[in-house]
Parts: C-alpha cells; structure tokens; sequence
C-alpha cells in the first residue's frame, strides 16, 4: 500500500513537471548515488544514479540509466548482437532509497557541491530533456556505456572538461578488475570469462564501476576545490556472508567432468564433444554477429572448440584415420591455449576443462585401429 501511494504521488509530480519549465532554487542540490552489489546477476557489479535534490520546487528525483524492455521485439537476437536500446528512467528519491534497503544493497552519496546555479540548471534540464525525447535511449556497452559511464558522461560535459577519471593505477586487465565481484558466484564468474574476448585482457583504462567511481569523485578537483562533499553513507548494509551454493561452485563441474573421464560410455564422451563443438561455433559465431567489443576474438574457442563437431561426426560414422587427426589437431590447439592463459586471472576456473579434454583427446589419439572394435566408440552389439 505504501508504494503504490509513493507510486502515485510520483507520477503526480512528474505531471506537474512535464507542465512547466522548472527552474532550480539556489538551494538545489546535485548528487552521485552509487549503490553497493548484489546477490543477482544483474546487480553483481552494483549501480550509479544521480539525484536531483531541490526543497524550493519540492522536487526529489532519481535518474537511473541501464533500464531496458523484455518485451522489445526480437529481445534476445538484440541484447546478443549488441543493439538492444537500453534508457534513462527516473524514480522519486524514497522510492530509489526504499527498493535498495528492501535488497540489502549499500547506498552512498557525494553532493556535487562545487556546480555552480547554472550548472545544476544545465544538468537538471539535460538530464529531464532527455528523459523525454530520443535522448532517453542509447545502446548499452558493458565496459564503455554503462549506468557509471553515462552519469560521468553527463557531469563532465556540464563540467566542460574531463574532470572525472579514473584514479586507479593502471595495473590491472578489465578480467582482473571484474573478477573479485564473482566470488562465491562460480557460474557467473565462468560464464563471463569464457564468453568475453581479448577487449577485457586490455589495461584498465576506464572508469566503468560504481565502487571505483566513488573514489574518483572523492579525488576529483574542480577549479582548485574537491568537486564533492565527503562521502555520506545513506544505507549500510548488512554483511551476510554470502558463500553461495556448493552446486554454484567449482566442485559441480569437476564433478561432473570427472563423471565424463571415468564412466566409459561413448553416448556420454560424444554428448559432450557434440556440446563443446556447438559451445564453439556460438563463440565463433557470436564475434561476427554481434556489436559487443568484449565478445571479439575470443579465444575460449580453443577450448570450446568447434571442430569437436568433427571428432563427433568422424566418430559415430566410423572413420578412424580422421577421428584420430582432428584429436590431434585438437591437442595441438588446447597446447596453444594453454600457453596463452598462463598469465590469465582465470586459468584456475577453465584448468579442469583442460585437463579434461586432454584426457579425452589422449585416449583417442593414442588409439590403434582394430579388427572390428576401435576403441569404445566402435559400436558394437552387446554394448550397452
């Protein structure tokens, strides 16, 4: 009941904005909320938001970019490709503040307090411009156009200069920077690196992350001043010691991989070679089609690669000379990917893989061709 009255008398304020030119008192206030992580994919790396504060105009708002609409034609071809039209949403600050306690997500705030009037009036109408016109859409980039990057975008320019940057020594990849967000968020973590390409192994040159710009703007000068109040901690949430579930972990798939090595079934071998092949191509496929600078060349399809298609074709039709080349070209290249991801921060959740398939591939390779029964993916008649 609560929110739908907060609901309704947001929607009566936006009614009475959208009717007039609001002109910001001098009293209004400019600030960066970012908000801490979460337990759900889509929270993992937290959120940025900027708040619109003005007592005057009795005027309180949110503006969240990164909102976009399950129900867009074509949802998954677009979010894939790259193109799918993500926009700027705007809630009134209880409700913003509310729905982040319900999820037990921190919420910081840094007041822009060296803006000038005019400032605050130029990012206000930027920021309500845009919420109503084309403006309100553009195409979401995980590391270059994000809920951070577009805050920052919109600052700077009212700035007129790049005064939010990263602080942080560049020491580190993109791969590194994220990683330490997937803790105890096995799938996810692996997932993500597998599916991501040479883009994120570059230095990380841009600031992209709700946590690392609270740093930047507690160092970030303007016109000789600090740019922001000290930071002010609206909501600190609990430590709950998330841990995960043992299934979401490393221990599943090692478990499993086992299984695949040590039950001698050729349907159970060829399922999974007939996976990794599929696994492959949508790797390969994936870079052509979409937009996603951090989905090109990915080289997890040397791992996942699509010529195990090929050992699953050569070996359910019986064609022993070729199964046992591609099994050694498959060896050949996993040699390579394994001399390419010694220096990788995820060469410990892709190393069972690896081994995995060596094993698979030795056995193969390493096979003579016999009368009748050629290894046990010779199908014979009381194999079961």
């Amino acid at each position: 009941m609560i929110r739908k009255l907060v609901l309704l008398v947001t929607l009566l304020t936006f009614t009475t904005l959208f009717s007039q030119n609001i002109i910001l008192s001098k009293d209004a206030k400019v600030s960066i909320l970012n908000c801490g992580t979460g337990n759900e994919s889509y929270s993992l790396y937290g959120h940025t938001a900027i708040r619109i504060y003005d007592r005057v105009n009795f005027l309180d708002l949110v503006f969240n970019y990164g909102a976009f609409d399950f129900s867009t034609p074509n949802f998954a071809l677009k979010f894939i490709k790259g193109d799918l039209q993500y926009f700027v949403t705007t809630d009134s600050y209880n409700e913003f503040e509310y729905s982040y306690r319900a999820e037990q997500r921190s919420i910081y705030e840094q007041e822009l307090n060296s803006l000038t009037i005019a400032q605050k009036q130029a990012l206000f109408d930027k920021l309500w411009q845009s919420l109503h016109s084309d403006e309100r859409f553009y195409t979401y980039k995980f590391i270059d156009r994000n809920c951070t990057t577009m805050v920052i975008d919109k600052v700077n320019d009212v700035l007129g200069s790049k005064i939010i940057t990263s602080v942080k020594p560049i020491t580190q990849t993109y791969r590194e920077v994220l990683y330490p967000y997937l803790e105890n968020h096995f799938f996810e973590k692996l997932g993500i690196n597998i599916i991501f390409g040479t883009k994120v192994d570059q230095s990380a040159e841009k600031l992209f992350l709700p946590l690392d710009f609270i740093k930047s703007l507690d160092q970030a000068q303007y016109n000789g001043k600090p740019l922001t109040k000290p930071m002010a901690t609206v909501y600190e949430a609990p430590n709950n010691n998330f841990t995960g579930s043992v299934f979401n972990s490393i221990y599943t798939v090692i478990f499993l991989l086992l299984l695949i090595v040590l039950i001698p079934k050729k349907w159970l071998t060829l399922s999974y070679f007939f996976i990794l092949g599929l696994l492959g191509i949508f790797f390969c496929l994936v870079g052509f089609y979409s937009d996603h600078q951090e989905v090109l060349w990915n080289y997890n399809a040397l791992l996942f690669n699509p010529l195990y298609l090929l050992l699953f074709f050569f070996s359910v039709t019986h064609k022993t000379k070729q199964r046992i080349l591609t099994s050694k070209v498959l060896i050949a290249m996993l040699l390579g990917y394994l001399v390419y991801m010694l220096n990788k921060i995820h060469l410990g959740i892709v190393l069972p893989f690896i081994i995995t398939h060596f094993i698979l591939l030795a056995k193969i390779a390493l096979s003579q061709k016999r009368s009748g029964n050629l290894f046990f993916f010779t199908i014979r008649k009381n194999n079961g």
